[in-house]
């Protein structure tokens, strides 16, 4: 038996993504942001509100990174999704947040979240999201396997339960894409 529950903005999993942006006097700043993810095979989108400060600082700048909400800065990653740089221009800094300019695009990398993906704005959407060009991902040696390739456990991404407003962590390997569906076949 099935429950309905109507028309919801239920998905799983939702990436925790942390977008950072500089500002016109190169102040950084950082957002939480649930609605995104990959738009084509270079590219991702953004589903931004107009009133935020990093909405603004992308169109100014025409650059930004996306950072990987991790389990060791859960705290850290909602807070600046709680606060705005409207009001709080250092909300960074209380996060706990240092930075370091990419050196692909004008968009700062937050030192404490150990992957990032470096972006170029290509454009806004007819419905206002932004959609950008992956120029680089950075990852922390600390999160590379021994193949040198990222290793989900050891990044530990968090994913955004909207249902029942919580964050839960993404380990565990259970299954081979592109392989363990010819079985069936």
């Amino acid at each position: 038996m099935r429950k309905d529950f109507g028309a919801q903005t239920w998905m799983y999993p939702l990436p925790v993504l942390i977008v950072g942006s500089y500002d016109e006097n190169e102040n950084a700043d950082a957002m939480n942001a649930a609605w995104g993810g990959i738009y084509d095979t270079d590219q991702v989108i953004l589903c931004l509100s107009a009133d935020h400060k990093t909405t603004a600082n992308i169109r100014a700048k025409k650059a930004f990174t996306v950072s990987f909400a991790d389990e060791g800065h859960i705290a850290a990653c909602d807070y600046v999704g709680m606060v705005s740089a409207n009001e709080e221009p250092r909300k960074l800094q209380k996060a706990g947040f240092t930075v370091t300019k990419s050196s692909y695009v004008d968009a700062p990398i937050i030192n404490e979240l150990p992957m990032t993906l470096e972006c170029l704005l290509v454009k806004w959407s007819e419905d206002g999201n932004v959609i950008g060009k992956i120029v680089n991902v950075s990852a922390d040696e600390s999160v590379l396997g021994k193949d040198g390739k990222i290793d989900p456990a050891k990044l530990r991404p968090i994913s955004f339960d909207p249902v029942n407003n919580g964050y839960l962590v993404l380990e565990k390997r259970v299954g081979n894409a592109f392989s363990d569906g010819a079985k069936i076949g």
